[in-house]
């Protein structure tokens, strides 16, 4: 096969199920990938671990093959940039060590720390309000109290792992942690920061630590990194990495952004309210925006991105395509399946083709897809999934609809609050992630939301393209202006009228399983 020419980006994609490694041209054409499985542990009390040496292995494996199968001349490839899951936390020694498991995002256990952290009188919603308003003006929002944030780990790791607290010689996000190792530089850049909730934001080109928060939160500033841009220039490729990849010593790294940031920059939707909605292991709904406010009742704020001058306005759902895993993982396959062994390499548009043999709303039955407890717009980590309405007519092909439309049903419950955030309604969207693959997925998220919905080709490779445009405007290849030009599109899908009524109803029904089920999912799951 003849080689491309021309210049390249290696851009590595670090989610929750893996490392996914691919060479992105600077005007985003994705010339080839490679992926790397790594595992999840999960444990009692709300536990969720990765140890970051597979996060590693992963890498290097990915890049090693993807390079070595020479798409590209590995001399045309001019950097290397990485996205990764937001909000997982790393503790590090000196010498870039790890000192324990990285607490992913799906991590909970540091909730009681932030509860006391934020507790206070005259209390609203849990936050004591002469303390979230020390938080609000700064940071646009304040640590969560699911305990999901970095500063929830953070604090986790200060009173429950002492010994782990005081050898840590910095606390990074995952993304910084994988730059930490590709170039022997500790810094963070101002969008991967934002959880520790420590940053004041107000000047959005100059991001800085407040004295004053970290002073309440009670940790040691001097393990916080140092704060660059995405856009800026880490270093070069250390030599053993960059022997062990097959490329120059001169490759520059560029400082890249979390998994939400660099998908929005790969969606195309990277003008002032153009919105997109990702689904992947989780999803989100999320737009550029020219201001900082918060909604500080449904967890939407604005926060820093990738493009200079611009917040984004995000809200953030647990469990999205994760809900497919569990079902093809826990209930139809393995070793507690209904069918024992490996589930077939073709499991998801299995899923789909059942699906699509069940008329719209799945005979009234009703999936909610709280497998995790939710995020936004409640942030409360005792919901759980379930399925509503089942009866002895309900078949697999139901459920298998079911569970696709609860997803976008939830998608809907969190459009609303962020278009009444912005005072816009997103018409189109444009959808990402793994989940937007699926063609009839998509309609139903055309019907379900009432926007037309525009499927970005090669849509799983969202994270991969925002990475690479990301560094292409750090290198100076490109500007974020032209990005809208460069993205594709496979298929535009528009609302049916006639499922409208419908899928009216059963959404309202969906809000209301949550109004009269959330009392008894927190005496469930209080200690869960």
């Amino acid at each position: 096969m003849e080689m491309r020419r021309g210049q390249y980006i290696l851009a590595i994609d670090h989610g929750t199920s893996g490392i996914k490694a691919s060479i992105v041209s600077t005007r985003g054409r994705v010339e080839g990938s490679d992926f790397y499985r790594t595992p999840i542990c999960f444990l009692p009390g709300g536990g969720a671990e990765q140890d970051p040496c597979h996060w590693w292995d992963g890498l290097c494996a990915t890049a090693k093959r993807l390079v070595g199968r020479r798409i590209v001349d590995p001399g045309d490839i001019i950097a290397v940039c990485v996205s990764s899951t937001f909000s997982s936390t790393v503790a590090v020694d000196e010498h870039g060590n790890h000192l324990m498991n990285s607490l992913t995002w799906m991590d909970s256990r540091g909730a009681p720390y932030v509860k006391r952290l934020m507790k206070g009188f005259p209390s609203i919603m849990g936050y004591g309000l002469p303390k979230i308003l020390r938080w609000l003006p700064k940071t646009a929002g304040g640590p969560t109290l699911s305990g999901k944030d970095d500063i929830a780990h953070v604090l986790l790791i200060k009173h429950e792992f002492p010994e782990v607290y005081e050898k840590t010689h910095m606390f990074l996000p995952s993304k910084d942690y994988l730059n930490l190792r590709l170039t022997g530089q500790f810094a963070a850049s101002y969008d991967s920061i934002q959880l520790f909730w420590l940053t004041d934001i107000r000047h959005i080109d100059h991001v800085r630590y407040d004295e004053d928060l970290i002073r309440m939160a009670g940790i040691d500033k001097s393990k916080l990194p140092v704060l660059k841009r995405s856009t800026d220039i880490l270093g070069t490729l250390s030599p053993s990495v960059a022997r062990e990849f097959g490329l120059s010593p001169k490759v520059k790294v560029v400082m890249g952004s979390p998994d939400h940031q660099a998908a929005c920059i790969g969606s195309g939707a990277v003008r002032d309210y153009q919105g997109h909605i990702y689904i992947g292991t989780s999803s989100w709904v999320q737009c550029i925006i020219p201001f900082k406010k918060t909604d500080v009742f449904h967890s939407i704020a604005s926060f820093p991105t990738a493009i200079p001058g611009k917040y984004q306005s995000v809200n953030e759902q647990d469990i999205a395509g994760g809900c497919l895993d569990f079902l093809v993982n826990n209930i139809m396959y393995g070793m507690q399946g209904v069918v024992p062994g490996d589930p077939p390499g073709d499991a998801y548009e299995r899923i789909s083709e059942m699906a699509r043999t069940v008329p719209p709303g799945s005979h009234n039955l009703i999936f909610t897809p709280w497998l995790n407890g939710e995020r936004t717009p409640v942030d409360d980590p005792t919901l759980r999934a379930g399925l509503y309405n089942i009866s002895k007519t309900t078949t697999f092909e139901h459920i298998a609809r079911a569970f696709l439309e609860g997803v976008a049903y939830n998608t809907r419950w969190s459009l609303g609050y962020v278009e009444k955030f912005i005072k816009k309604t997103m018409n189109p969207l444009n959808i990402i992630g793994g989940g937007a693959r699926s063609d009839l997925w998509c309609q139903i998220f055309a019907d379900v939301l009432g926007r037309q919905i525009r499927q970005v080709k090669d849509p799983q490779q969202a994270n991969a393209r925002g990475a690479a445009f990301i560094a292409a405007v750090g290198l100076g290849e490109i500007s974020f202006d032209d990005v809208p030009d460069l993205v594709e599109y496979t298929h535009t899908y528009d609302p049916g009228r006639e499922n409208a009524p419908l899928y009216n109803r059963l959404f309202r029904e969906f809000q209301q399983i949550y109004r009269n089920n959330r009392g008894m999912y927190a005496r469930l799951n209080r200690d869960a």
